[in-house]
Formats: C-alpha cells, sequence, structure tokens
C-alpha cells in the first residue's frame, strides 16, 4: 500500500470519508460481490457477537463505541494476501472467547481503500487499537492463533490494571425458547427489592451480580437504574431544577436534574443536558459529567437508539 506511516496516537482526520463514495461496481466501491464487502463470503465478521465489518456508513459509529470498551480495527485484503484475511478470522474468534473485552472492526482495504487512506495505514495487515476514540498500533504481523490468543489476554490484563474494564455488549442477542423468554433466577433477589420499595437492597444485589460477572449488560443496566432511583430518593423536582438553572455548571446540580429527566422518562432531555455540560467543563468536572452520562447510558441500553445517538454526540462533545 502506498499510504504514508500511520501517525501517532491522537484523533483520527476523518475527512477522507467525506468525498462521494466511488460508482457502484468501480474498484474499491464495495459493492455486493466485491473482495471482502460485508456480506461477501469470506467476510468474517458473520455469526460472531464480538466483530463487524466496516464500512464507510458504520465507522464513525464503532469508533464511537471505544468509549464504553477498546475496539481492535484489523486491516486486510483477502485477495492481496489472504494470511491477513486469515488474521481476521482469527482475531474474530479470540473475541469471542474474550466476551466483549475487545470488538473486532474488519476494515478489507479493497472494500473500502478510503478508511485506510484516513487512518494512514502503511501496510497489512496491521491492527489498531482504539480506546476512547485514539488509536494505537498494536502489531502488524500474521501470528499463530494460540500467539495470538496470549497477546490479546496480555493487552486485556495490561488495560485491566490501568482501569479499563468495560465491555461491549453482543452484536447478536441470543434467540429465546420455543416457550418464550426464560426469567433468569440470578435478578430475582433485586427485582424483589425493587418491588418492596428497598432501592438499596436492590443497588447492593444488582452490585453483586456486577462484580461478579463484569461482562454481564442486565446486570449492569439494572445497577444504573436503580442507583438513579437511589440518587433521587425524596429529591423535590421544582427545586432541583431551580438549583440546575441558576448554577448551569454545577456538576452536582446538572446531574440530579438528568436522573430526574430519566425516571421522567425524557431520556433525550437528561443526555443533551449532559453532553452540553461536558462541552462546558473541563478537568475533574468534566469527568464527572461525562462518567455520569455514561452511567445513564448503561441504565437505557447501548442497543437503544438515543443512547447511540448520545454517543454520537457526546464524542463530538469531547473532540
Amino acid at each position: 500500500m502506498t499510504q504514508q506511516p500511520f501517525s501517532r496516537p491522537g484523533a483520527i482526520d476523518l475527512s477522507a470519508l467525506k468525498r462521494p463514495a466511488p460508482p457502484a461496481g468501480a474498484p474499491g466501491a464495495g459493492a455486493p460481490g466485491a473482495p471482502g464487502a460485508a456480506g461477501a463470503p469470506g467476510a468474517s465478521a458473520a455469526g460472531s457477537a464480538y466483530a463487524v465489518q466496516i464500512d464507510e456508513a458504520n465507522f464513525q459509529q464503532v469508533l464511537e463505541s471505544s468509549m464504553t470498551a477498546p475496539v481492535l480495527l484489523v486491516f486486510y485484503s483477502r485477495t492481496r494476501m489472504p494470511e491477513s484475511g486469515q488474521l481476521a478470522d482469527d482475531l474474530t474468534m479470540l473475541s469471542d472467547e474474550l466476551d466483549g473485552r475487545f470488538l473486532i472492526g474488519l476494515v478489507d482495504v479493497d472494500a473500502v481503500p478510503q478508511i485506510a487512506q484516513a487512518m494512514q495505514i502503511p501496510t497489512i495487515p496491521l491492527v489498531v487499537a482504539v480506546i476512547d476514540g485514539r488509536p494505537m498500533p498494536l502489531f502488524q504481523d500474521v501470528v499463530p492463533l494460540d500467539e495470538l490468543r496470549a497477546a490479546l489476554t496480555q493487552v486485556a490484563q495490561q488495560l485491566t490494571t490501568q482501569g479499563i474494564t468495560g465491555r461491549h455488549q453482543p452484536r447478536h442477542a441470543v434467540a429465546d425458547s420455543e416457550d418464550g423468554p426464560v426469567e433468569d433466577p440470578r435478578y430475582a433477589a433485586a427485582q424483589d427489592a425493587l418491588g418492596e420499595g428497598d432501592i438499596d437492597r436492590a443497588v447492593a444485589e444488582y452490585q453483586k451480580l456486577v462484580d461478579g460477572n463484569p461482562a454481564d449488560v442486565e446486570a449492569a443496566a439494572g445497577l444504573a437504574m436503580a442507583k438513579v432511583l437511589q440518587r433521587t430518593q425524596g429529591v423535590d423536582l421544582n427545586a432541583a431544577r431551580q438549583a440546575a438553572a441558576q448554577a448551569p455548571d454545577d456538576v452536582d446540580a446538572q446531574t440530579m436534574v438528568a436522573d430526574l429527566d430519566m425516571l421522567g422518562g425524557h431520556v433525550e432531555d437528561a443526555f443533551g443536558r449532559l453532553v452540553e455540560l461536558v462541552r462546558r467543563t473541563s478537568g475533574t468536572d468534566r469527568d464527572r459529567a461525562r462518567d455520569h452520562l455514561l452511567g445513564l447510558f448503561a441504565a437505557v441500553g447501548n442497543d437503544d437508539p438515543r443512547v447511540l445517538r448520545g454517543r454520537q454526540n457526546l464524542a463530538s462533545a469531547l473532540f
């Protein structure tokens, strides 16, 4: 490939993605049947819970998902270097084994050359880790599966020591049984506590589940919403809104109204308030506002369209 060397970690220049797409059927247009096009034979994202074939339409969204947990972009060409396609397949398989610690973004440089150009990819194969929107080259060799597994495990452990423990939600839902959805008994204690109005006990029960399995997105969502209920107990809505109006940059005042909006069903208002707070603040205040917003995202669920839009707006506010 003829691109310039990969730039140092930082924001990705996506200006190259704004030009018109090539005509259908042109080389690299990504038309159905083009080598490596999403849905074409050999597209290794099929059947994986934690892999997605990258195109212009979803590239930005995949980058933004790195704010939840790390993304690994693998650049490959099955036509020019079949071994790089095998690397993409191996990474896809390992992403399932690691249960959401990484989302694999499969970038076929023949189908979407403009993305490789935007990221200044010098060669294939190349695997780039994206964490909180920042890309960092990881490795550029085809390695045996066992070595690849060990390397990803080591990376995951290093990230954990740095406090990066988030996981992606599965991209494919597990089918319900023939008799319909089966209620999971693990959540019974927390749900019973909520039914009895014992919010503190519900928070404690959900926390146990999350501590036992950080990848349990249902428990994480339950914990996030239970914490919203816990924070807003006994709060006067009118007084909270007045306090927020008088102190637009006060994190405590703004997050309280956002919580109250969530309980009132005004989800987008809650997200918008905190996105603007992130935009206006800096340092510790900005971190607190962002973390609170991420908690509200978890309460609603990462697959909700409002959360997807909220994440896009948050990324814009941050970068």
